[in-house]
């Protein structure tokens, strides 16, 4: 089981009110797994993907990473194990803006021990950046790159370290249908060669490329059923000449 979480619940004080954004939630996730987690604004799916990736604390419950209890991590620990086995992906992209597409990339690097010129950061960066369609683009700003392609170099930065799990946050939200679907081929495609992936959406059209979905209401799980895709028919054979 790559991740585990045992009824957790995450709270938040407003004033006297208290908000339970997570009711009591179990779910488990295979290696290899690709979900989507859908529902209505105030459903819940963000402060799941927030604790989930161990951005945030729970109030209560317990959440296992690979078998290792995670969820009393102290915030040193949890920015430790986020930069080694978690990778991010942010509907804003979340680039420096006066930094180039390769150094951007390379900034888990640095927090992983790798110095600031570091000839090894800056290959494993290039090839992250040629592997999603960017290896002309290393030294171009977010300023000079456009919406899709600043989503790719997130990607590029999310896939790095080589995470165990990868959770996006409305990766297409921001980016027009061509972009988006840039963005929704290259999430197949590394989930195709192993990656796991959780993504929060509330597109049907980006949900149906994950192989789960995870539907929340009022910070509980409202269903959890895998997604039946129909195998594409046969390329007809050709006929060779006689």
């Amino acid at each position: 089981m790559l991740l585990k979480l045992h009824r957790v619940s995450k709270n938040y004080q407003i004033g006297d009110t208290t908000i339970r954004a997570l009711d009591d939630v179990s779910l488990s996730v295979e290696e290899g797994e690709f979900l989507a987690i859908m529902g209505p604004s105030g459903s819940g799916k963000s402060t799941f993907l927030q604790v989930a990736s161990i951005l945030a604390e729970p109030s209560h419950g317990e959440i296992f990473l690979s078998d290792k209890e995670v969820s009393s991590y102290n915030e040193v620990e949890r920015a430790h194990l986020r930069n080694k086995a978690v990778g991010f992906i942010f509907q804003s992209f979340n680039l420096l803006a006066r930094t180039s597409a390769i150094e951007n990339v390379m900034l888990p690097l640095f927090y992983a021990g790798y110095g600031a010129d570091s000839a090894e950061a800056r290959e494993k960066a290039k090839l992250m950046l040629e592997r999603v369609g960017l290896g002309d683009r290393l030294a171009n700003t977010p300023a000079q790159l456009s919406g899709g392609q600043q989503q790719r170099v997130a990607i590029a930065r999310a896939l790095i370290n080589d995470p165990a799990i990868i959770f996006a946050d409305e990766p297409t939200g921001n980016l027009d249908s061509k972009s988006g679907e840039d963005i929704k081929r290259i999430l197949s495609e590394l989930n195709e060669e192993g990656k796991t992936i959780i993504m929060v959406t509330h597109e049907e059209d980006v949900a149906a490329i994950a192989k789960r979905q995870i539907v929340f209401r009022d910070g509980k799980i409202l269903s959890d059923s895998a997604t039946t895709k129909a195998a594409a028919p046969p390329k007809a054979k050709r006929k060779g000449k006689r």
